[in-house]
């Protein structure tokens, strides 16, 4: 997701048993009959997940030594019309650096943070600043696929390896980069995905995808719709949307012209809220499916009502049902609950903290230990191939329950 991104779980036997309930076909959809739910499928939570028992933690085991400016750094928004996507991950990263610092006296190690507001213009100058800093070894970020398609060959002309917790453009790992990471499923799972979710689950017969104009977007549409036309589901309903969009009075009336069961948002909650906004005033009372560049309590907080027809796909896994990490990551984050890949970024930390407990001490040393990574985190297994791919990935189906969204289980 993000300017791409997203994630995927447990794998080596303690595979998810989520199982999803069948729902109603849902009929209906455009029209001027009202709003809110409407016909929304009544698909139950989820309130449990399993962790691998081995799952790395970042306290390690309280003996590693390193040098007291060994520095880690977490690149990516903090501001911007999307920046809750990115204080996710960065409360994530936070968690683990504390987590580790505590347990271990003799190696401290430092956090930057650089703020790249989520756009493709701003990031290559901060992360030039980040290469620039030699005492940097490692990189979490960044979240977004615009920014991370902007600035791939600056990390890699300076040899440093960067771990994405959320940006799921599939084309990142085919620029020959071998300092890209990606720490969850790519838009080549979540589209298809999405489709099967939606001809299943939602018994949607109609779909109208909408998409925005970022790398994240377009490249998530063309994988959901390259699925919905061999699914026979009719998508034959489609549109376009600009970042910053307020008005979609347009696309409005094509939707409930067209009468879907399901409207697809491919892009991020800036637009995607008041676009599901002003469907239900106009009466769609059909379904409002988005991707995990929606899923977001921000979604909620500016959709208002609306947003109970909605429901969310995502390569991430739900941290709010791991205990030890959701109740850990409110003392970072004023109290609030894990957010959309919060669980990833920390994971994706971990990792570089035991790259440099391990005793690596400069960039090349840590980016052999990434390459050659294989284990469990509390999110998934992470080994990536030569790309930066992960070998085993998974999409969780989310859905917003009494003005919170809750995990509905693994719909991939």
């Amino acid at each position: 997701m993000f300017r791409s991104r997203r994630a995927a779980v447990l794998a080596g036997g303690v595979a998810l048993t989520l199982a999803l309930a069948g729902c109603a076909a849902n009929s209906g959809g455009g029209g001027d009959q009202g709003g809110g739910q409407g016909n929304r499928p009544d698909i139950p939570a989820v309130t449990s997940l399993p962790v691998p028992a081995n799952a790395a933690n970042p306290a390690g085991n309280g003996q590693a030594t390193c040098a007291p400016t060994t520095t880690i750094a977490y690149a990516g928004a903090k501001t911007g019309s999307n920046a809750q996507l990115g204080v996710n991950i960065v409360n994530g990263v936070q968690l683990a650096v504390n987590q580790h610092n505590q347990a271990n006296p003799n190696c401290q190690v430092q956090l930057k943070q650089f703020d790249t507001e989520g756009t493709p213009d701003r990031a290559p100058g901060i992360v030039t600043q980040v290469a620039s800093e030699q005492g940097i070894i490692g990189v979490v970020g960044l979240p977004f696929s615009g920014e991370s398609k902007a600035t791939g060959a600056i990390f890699q002309q300076a040899g440093l390896a960067h771990l994405t917790p959320s940006a799921t453009n599939p084309a990142l790992t085919k620029n020959g980069w071998t300092t890209f990471f990606r720490a969850l499923a790519n838009d080549n799972v979540q589209g298809p995905a999405a489709a099967k979710f939606m001809s299943g689950k939602l018994g949607a017969k109609k779909v109208c995808v909408i998409q925005d104009d970022s790398d994240y977007g377009t490249g998530l549409a063309k994988a959901t719709n390259d699925a919905l036309a061999s699914s026979g589901v009719d998508a034959s309903c489609q549109d376009k949307v600009t970042t910053g969009q307020k008005d979609f009075a347009a696309v409005v009336s094509k939707v409930v012209a067209a009468q879907p069961q399901v409207v697809f948002y491919s892009g991020y909650y800036a637009e995607g809220a008041p676009l599901d906004q002003q469907l239900s005033n106009r009466g769609f009372n059909g379904t409002f499916l988005g991707p995990d560049g929606v899923k977001d309590a921000e979604f909620i907080k500016l959709a208002g009502d609306a947003s109970n027809n909605a429901f969310f796909t995502c390569p991430c896994t739900p941290g709010e049902l791991v205990p030890q990490f959701a109740d850990a990551y409110k003392g970072v984050s004023g109290g609030s609950a894990p957010g959309t890949y919060s669980l990833e970024g920390y994971d994706s930390t971990t990792i570089l903290l035991k790259a440099i407990d391990s005793g690596a001490k400069d960039r090349a040393a840590v980016l052999n230990y990434v390459k050659n990574y294989n284990g469990a985190g509390y999110s998934k297994e992470f080994k990536w191939d030569a790309t930066g791919e992960l070998a085993t990935t998974k999409v969780f189906g989310y859905k917003v329950d009494n003005g919170q969204i809750v995990p509905i289980g693994e719909i991939s």
